[in-house]
Formats: structure tokens, sequence, C-alpha cells
């Protein structure tokens, strides 16, 4: 099956570089996503054209697509059920929640000249980032990727509730199964909450399994393809 790798805030496809051989091994063809904004020098992407280049990748399968979207990106993940309902096989979103419709895509930090940069380590101390070791957090912050402010501040639109029936798997790095459940019940993710296949997949990680658990990571994710 072919598996679209999303990665979340700051980053490119070449996050997923220790997981595509994994995936390729275990019987599975990845196609990890660089979207436009980010690196490519495109300030004024929006979160439309980030959209798009995702749906052209679904299109471009020749079978029924695992979607995976990361941490911000789930909400990607998402818009590609909502807008290709009979397209999409199954999304996996690793360490996020999608965003509901008419809310910004990810503004979560202060923008600069046009950008949101990456804003150090202070916000993700602790589980998220403990798996990370000071060699690993150089190499992340040094070529962290400016998102684009009207990706960061684009409006999510979802129009299709065919997406609720698309299967979906939590993939719980920083946090547990018992937590996302939790969460959801209380209306923290209620687009989840509406989902009528969901799973929980626990991984022992901080928020960043791909580069620090990317071997089980590759695991859940072939074996949701697989599923």
């Amino acid at each position: 099956m072919d598996i679209l790798l999303i990665a979340g805030l700051w980053l490119d496809g070449s996050a997923w570089d220790d997981v595509v051989p994994e995936l390729t091994a275990l019987g599975h063809r990845p196609v990890p996503l660089t979207l436009p904004g980010q690196g490519d020098g495109a300030t004024s992407v929006t979160l439309d054209d980030q959209v798009a280049a995702v749906l052209a990748a679904v299109d471009a399968a020749p079978g029924k697509p695992l979607v995976v979207g990361h941490s911000a990106a789930s909400s990607l993940a998402w818009l590609a059920a909502d807008a290709r309902p009979e397209k999409v096989a199954k999304v996996a979103l690793v360490g996020g929640f999608p965003a509901v419709d008419g809310r910004a895509y990810a503004d979560h930090f202060a923008m600069e000249g046009g950008a949101m940069p990456f804003p150090g380590w202070g916000p993700f101390e602790g589980a998220d980032s403990a798996d990370l070791d000071q060699e690993a957090r150089h190499r992340f912050a040094s070529a962290a990727i400016p998102v684009p402010e009207q990706v960061a501040r684009g409006v999510v639109r979802l129009t299709d509730e065919r997406r609720f029936d698309v299967p979906v798997v939590v993939v719980c790095p920083e946090f547990t199964p018992a937590q996302a459940k939790e969460w959801i019940a209380a209306g923290d993710s209620p687009e989840l909450a509406r989902a009528t296949h969901l799973e929980y997949v626990d991984i022992d990680s901080g928020h960043w399994p791909m580069t620090t658990r990317p071997r089980e990571l590759a695991r859940i994710l072939a074996q949701a393809a697989s599923a």
C-alpha cells in the first residue's frame, strides 16, 4: 500500500528518512511529502496550497493510500479524508488531533516576518522532548523551516461528513491511549468523537517518534496499512 507521510510544523519530507526504508522493507510504498512553503523559500504559500499538494499525492496513488499526519499535520491528513473519503483507505494521526471546521490550522506561536519560526525548546520541555538528546535537539532546531503565516493561520474547512467513516488510527507518543480516549470523550476533539472506526496504538516516545523510534513507528504504520 502507498503510505503518504506528512510531517508536522517546521519539518519537510526528510523528517521520515529513517522510517522510509523500514516501511519499504515491510512491503509498503512510503511517500514522504515536502509541501509548498517547506524549504522552497515561498513565504506566500497558503494552507489551501498545502492541502492541494496532499490531495495531488492522494490522487496519484494507484490504490487507496494510508494518509499519515504528524502533530499539526493531523489536520492535513483529516482534510484529505474530507476531500477524498472514497479514495483514502485510512488515516493515521501521530501525536496530534485534527482541527475543527472554522479553526486556524496551527497559529500556536509568534509570527516573525510573515512566518512562524521554531520557538525553541521551551514550549516542548517534558514528555514531548524527553527522548531527544542535545545533538538531536540541535539538529532539529538548526534545520527547522519557518511555517508561512498563511499556512499557520489558514482556516480549516471541512465539508463532507463521509470523512467520519474513514478509519482512523491514533498513534499515541507522549501521551497514552487512555489519555487520548479521555480527551476525546471530554470534547477536546469533536472530529474524532464522531469517527465511526477509531483505534489507538501506544508508542513509547516523545513527540517526534520518526526521529527516536523510527523502526517501531514503521511497524505501527505498516500494521495499520495491512489491517
